[in-house]
């Protein structure tokens, strides 16, 4: 298998053929893609955080990860995310898991179970919105990267952004930017 760059639109056009219970995402920073013999066998879409308390700046999701069933597909996309995440400047990458599904691609790419999500439904009186399906209104399960993968210096409990570091570098990269760097990036690491 071989990692490779792939657009927002390509990406979704794939989890929109493949993914059991999500539909395409309205935006990313940027996706990745592993292939097989030329043939495209899953992706990542990686964004902001949906959660807004989550997006600080520092943070970001893997949105949708998708595979046609390929093994270890799962893993090497939860890696590669991490990887160009990192690259990035970001410090932490999270995602989450429906109950059912048990999380084994993410316990081989050495993320952490912080636990279980609330859940519910986005659509509120005081907030219309569209009604999330009903399999995804129960509780989830909250993972994020592996920090051991991180330099020691970047560890301690000092490399916590302040509050003002995070105004002053804003929300994110732009994305346009952010894809470009992100697809050089995916070039250097899976070769």
């Amino acid at each position: 298998m071989n990692l490779q760059p792939i657009t927002h639109a390509e990406a979704n056009a794939f989890v929109k053929l493949h993914h059991r219970h999500h539909k395409p995402t309205p935006g990313h920073v940027f996706s990745v893609a592993v292939s097989e013999d030329g043939k495209v066998c899953g992706v990542a879409i990686v964004g902001r955080p949906v959660a807004r308390m989550l997006d600080n700046g520092w943070t970001l999701e893997v949105n949708r990860l998708c595979t046609d069933g390929t093994r270890n597909a799962c893993s090497m996309l939860y890696q590669a995310s991490w990887r160009a995440a990192k690259a990035l400047g970001y410090r932490r990458l999270i995602t989450y898991t429906l109950p059912a599904e048990g999380g084994a691609s993410l316990r081989g790419a050495n993320w952490k179970n912080l636990g279980e999500t609330g859940g519910g439904n986005w659509n509120h009186p005081c907030r219309p919105r569209v009604n999330t399906d009903l399999i995804l209104r129960g509780q989830k399960t909250l993972w994020e990267a592996p920090w051991k993968s991180f330099p020691a210096a970047q560890q301690s409990k000092n490399s916590e952004p302040t509050l003002a570091q995070v105004k002053q570098i804003g929300n994110a990269v732009p994305v346009n930017l952010a894809t470009a760097l992100a697809t050089s990036l995916l070039a250097q690491i899976s070769g």
